[in-house]
């Protein structure tokens, strides 16, 4: 017999029906959180676990229960994999999701969604990135975010602004949807055709290609930085890469995208982050772990 059911199986059917409802909202913490859509499924799936043997008479706030509990998880899981991402080969960047069905993926606001902001949200430590995330994306008071988090309300506040005040140091404000849109066209032409002239107009000064092959063979290992070095990059690889790819243009975080694919498999998620400089960041997911689920939510 489960903690929490009392072998009521009324009990348990409301039990499900209360963390059924509050998925998507799970799901959104926990995979801004940790980065990852996989890691999130596992800490969801570790939280109907524990709710399933809770004492869920004396929980007078199902949902907030469960949020608590998912929060507490995906921090405790994104100080762990901080050890195994170090030892990650290559670039590491978040693993896509398909928003185009959940535009907010379970949150308040499309915030902390964004691949660029994801891949900024590492640098924090995993509290800070878990305040500001409940703070940003889902609106949670500072003194439910205090309760979260184990800390004082003051405390609470002072780990979103820092969040704040890096995110706001190291990236600048994004451009809307049409003109990222418009951008990421321009700059796929350019690069499928080797244009130098053209890379050089869109892509900023300080711009930095990242490549996620997770190790794979042919992928690149370092993050190539500024314009000189990223645009002499794109046209070097151009006659490889381009002539035997498929380009379907899709949605992922929140921010049009283009999935590559070569064969019939695909072979690249490409995403980019756009500011009204032009494209500050070239995302390229590669690692076949990464892409697979993200193919496969287009067709499912």
């Amino acid at each position: 017999m489960r903690g929490g059911d009392n072998g009521d199986p009324d009990s348990l059917d409301q039990a499900t029906k209360e963390f059924v409802a509050a998925r998507p909202r799970l799901f959104g913490i926990a995979y801004r959180v940790a980065g990852s859509a996989a890691e999130a499924e596992d800490i969801v799936q570790e939280t109907w676990v524990r709710w399933q043997n809770a004492d869920r008479a004396g929980v007078h706030e199902p949902a907030a229960f469960l949020a608590t509990v998912t929060t507490r998880l995906a921090i405790n899981f994104t100080q762990s994999a901080r050890v195994r991402r170090e030892s990650y080969v290559g670039p590491w960047l978040p693993e896509p999701v398909n928003t185009s069905l959940d535009p907010q993926l379970g949150a308040e606001r499309a915030e902390a969604l964004d691949l660029a902001v994801l891949l900024l949200l590492e640098k924090l430590n995993p509290v800070e990135r878990a305040a500001y995330v409940l703070r940003e994306a889902f609106d949670y008071t500072y003194r439910r975010i205090a309760d979260i988090v184990e800390t004082s309300e003051a405390n609470a506040r002072q780990l979103v602004s820092r969040a704040r005040r890096r995110l706001a140091a190291e990236r600048r404000e994004p451009v809307d949807s049409a003109e990222h849109r418009r951008l990421l066209e321009v700059f796929l032409a350019a690069a499928q055709h080797g244009h130098l002239s053209i890379l050089e107009e869109v892509l900023t000064e300080d711009v930095v290609s990242y490549t996620d092959g997770g190790g794979m063979r042919g992928a690149s290992r370092i993050p190539v930085v500024g314009l000189p070095h990223v645009s002499r990059y794109l046209v070097a690889f151009a006659p490889r890469f381009w002539p035997q790819a498929d380009i379907r243009w899709v949605e992922a975080n929140g921010r049009p995208a283009v999935l590559v694919s070569a064969g019939g498999n695909a072979v690249a998620l490409l995403s980019v982050d756009v500011s009204e400089r032009g494209i500050e960041r070239i995302m390229w997911v590669m690692n076949p772990a990464k892409l697979a689920p993200y193919v496969s939510s287009l067709d499912g």
